[in-house]
């Protein structure tokens, strides 16, 4: 009596893998997406207007002035 072992199922098997894997991985996709854009880029935004709001250009100009960061400005102490 002998006993043989059954053939693999080759034919199609990549298919049938992906009829299984690409909508896990497309929902997953989908997933890191939303997650990334609430948990990062929304709150970077919110931190980008809340500084701009509070934010003066002049006095930061004069206070770059006053410690002598532009050449082709001077400061008003000279």
């Amino acid at each position: 009596m002998t006993m043989s072992l059954t053939k693999p199922a080759m034919r199609g098997l990549l298919a049938k893998r992906l009829r299984f894997h690409l909508p896990i991985a497309f929902g997953l996709s989908l997933i890191a997406a939303v997650a990334f854009k609430y948990a990062v880029t929304e709150p970077r935004k919110k931190a980008y207007a809340d500084f701009y709001k509070q934010y003066d250009a002049m006095k930061a100009f004069n206070g770059m002035k006053e410690a002598g960061v532009f050449q082709s400005v001077r400061p008003s102490g000279e």
